[in-house]
This record gives structure tokens, C-alpha cells and sequence, in this order.
């Protein structure tokens, strides 16, 4: 693998700028075109970080630009046709989540690219808050012994009124699937990344705001095969009294047979053993980018792993195991019983 890689991107919306910035502090990547069909708004992003190129049709780019690898941060329904002219064209793929409408689609792109032999990772950026990396270190060292709870709870607080949603990401009024496919499916993911594979989900979803389609509320219980399981308490209308509501997305609370883990809102992390006091965990953690610079930690380790030829933690394959369990809360909370994967 060359020691500089040539990038490209599809897609200019909201989040697309967190990543985009992560991609100026990562020297060994250029990305030299973007894609996007409204000028005006390419320009917002370009200028900014120094993409030197636009164009409206991806498939032109991909043709002309010859890159290593085609950042996809576009609507999910886009992926499919993406990511088999990337992978026709044998250009490695980043796909945004969620990864396609059905698990069904999902699966088809990961099959797809297995086929043409290109490298192929989900853009799920959770498990690489710094705060959630330094959870698992802490697990795997043994301070808390084996885990058997965690308790995520989640307030986000944007999802509330009649204008909900319209400011940052409209779309999401338009989801007839919106609180699990949409951010519980991130905590599926971290939650498999601290405690392995699950087993059995339970799921309870409601919706809240009548001004949106989808579910905004929910208690997803997950059982996994080590005999833990997790809880993630959350809605999206009611608020996080911590100054920024986006930077943990709640508190964590995990517990183990030697003692207990707690993250707070504003990413403190203590570590209380039984019979102990509890007490502060010293580790890096920046109000950098979205939510503690994930995006950046996790396009760092794409471009690692893809240098050192090794395989990605959230690839194709990985990250159906994820979309599998999502699919059974969704399952789960239609029967309200238990659904076993």
C-alpha cells in the first residue's frame, strides 16, 4: 500500500463537514473531488478544506479521478448503486450508516463487494469516542472483573415541538424508522464492542411527537451470549441537562463482578471497585468535530488499517451482526416478546 492515499467524496449535507475537516489532519490522505449535485453548497465544503475538484455525477469522478477510495456520505437508499460502481471500478469503500433501508439491501451491498475484492468498512463512528475506547481498555484490563449490566441512558432533546428536526436533518421526519435505525443502532454497535455478541433483544418503542413518522422513544434490552446485558433508556424528546447534549449522548453506567464503570455527559469516566470510593479514570478527550473527534479517531484507523493490511472493526461482514440485532428490536417490539438471533 502506497504511503499517501487518493480520496474522493460523495455527498455535502450536514454531517459530510465533520468529516471532511478529520480528513485535513490526516496527511497521508488527499481528497482531491467531491460530488455533489448543488454547486453552492459543494463550495461550502470545498473551500473550507481545501477540495480542490466538484462534479455532479459520482460516476464521472470515480472515471476520472482514479482514487484509492470513495468516502459515500450520502441518504441510505443511494448505497447500493454506489457501492457497486466503486467496487466494479476496484475503489475501496467508506459507506456511511445507516448502511441501507432493509437489512435485506444490506446485505446485498456486502455481498456485492465481497465478490470484486475491494476493502469495505461502515462509517459507524460510536465505538471510536475516545471515551468508549478507553471503556473497552479498562474492561480488557479487568478492573471491574466480568461484566454482567450496562445501562446506557440518552436524552437528546432535539425531537421535541413542531419544528423538530427541521434546523439540523428534516429528514428524519420523514423516517417511518427513526430512534433505533437512526442512533440505537449506534449503541447496538458499542455495546457489541464492550460486551461481545448478543443473543436475545427485547425491545419497547413508542412515538412521541406526532409531527414525525417514526418511533422517538424506546427501552431496547440486550442479552448477549456471555450472559451480560445492556439497556439503552433513551428518547429523543426530552433534554440532557449537560450544556452540550451531543458529546456523550447520555450516561453509562457498567457494572462488573469487581466493581463498577461510570461515564458522565462531559466524558468523565470513573472507575468505583467494590468497597472502594469511586474515583476519577485520567484519559484524552477533545470537544473536537462531533462527539469527541470521533469521526477523525475513526478515519485515523481506516487509513491504518488500510496501510498495514488489516481488517477494519466495523468491515461489511462485522457490521451485519449489528444491523442483525437492530433488526430484531424492531422485531421484538412489533411481538413485545423476547426475539432470539
Amino acid at each position: 500500500m502506497k504511503s499517501k492515499l487518493k480520496g474522493v467524496a460523495i455527498g455535502a449535507g450536514y454531517f459530510s463537514r465533520f468529516q471532511y475537516e478529520a480528513w485535513t489532519r490526516i496527511p497521508e490522505v488527499e481528497i482531491t473531488a467531491l460530488c455533489n449535485s448543488n454547486l453552492e453548497r459543494a463550495k461550502g465544503i470545498m473551500e473550507p478544506y481545501g477540495v480542490k475538484k466538484h462534479y455532479t455525477d459520482y460516476k464521472e469522478m470515480i472515471i476520472q479521478e482514479k482514487p484509492d477510495f470513495v468516502d459515500i456520505i450520502t441518504p441510505p437508499e443511494t448505497h447500493f448503486e454506489m457501492c457497486k460502481f466503486a467496487a466494479d471500478h476496484g475503489v475501496h469503500i467508506i459507506c456511511q450508516k445507516p448502511l441501507a433501508p432493509t437489512i435485506e439491501e444490506s446485505q446485498k451491498i456486502v455481498d456485492y463487494v465481497s465478490k470484486k475484492g475491494v476493502r469495505f468498512v461502515v462509517h459507524e463512528n460510536f465505538r471510536f469516542q475516545p471515551w468508549h475506547r478507553e471503556i473497552k481498555k479498562i474492561i480488557n484490563q479487568g478492573a471491574i472483573g466480568d461484566l454482567f449490566s450496562l445501562n446506557f441512558r440518552s436524552r437528546m432533546g432535539d425531537g421535541w415541538g413542531d419544528d423538530a428536526y427541521l434546523s439540523r436533518q428534516p429528514y428524519f421526519r420523514d423516517y417511518k424508522k427513526l430512534l433505533i435505525y437512526e442512533t440505537g443502532v449506534h449503541f447496538i454497535d458499542t455495546f457489541r464492542y464492550h460486551a461481545g455478541e448478543v443473543a436475545s433483544v427485547y425491545a419497547i418503542l413508542k412515538r412521541l411527537n406526532p409531527v414525525i413518522k417514526g418511533e422517538d422513544s424506546g427501552l431496547m434490552v440486550l442479552n448477549f451470549e456471555n450472559k451480560a446485558h445492556a439497556i439503552w433508556d433513551a428518547n429523543r424528546f426530552n433534554e440532557n441537562n449537560f450544556k452540550k447534549q451531543r458529546y456523550t449522548f447520555g450516561e453509562y453506567l457498567i457494572d462488573g463482578s469487581k466493581g463498577s464503570i461510570r461515564l458522565y455527559s462531559d466524558g468523565q469516566i470513573t472507575i468505583q471497585q467494590l468497597g472502594r470510593k469511586e474515583r476519577n479514570h485520567n484519559y484524552i478527550h477533545n470537544d473536537i468535530g462531533f462527539a469527541g473527534d470521533c469521526c477523525y479517531i475513526f478515519q485515523r484507523d481506516f487509513v491504518n488499517k488500510m496501510i498495514a493490511d488489516q481488517p477494519f472493526e466495523t468491515s461489511g461482514h462485522e457490521y451485519l451482526k449489528t444491523l442483525k440485532a437492530q433488526e430484531a428490536v424492531y422485531e421484538s417490539s412489533q411481538l413485545n416478546k423476547p426475539v432470539f438471533l
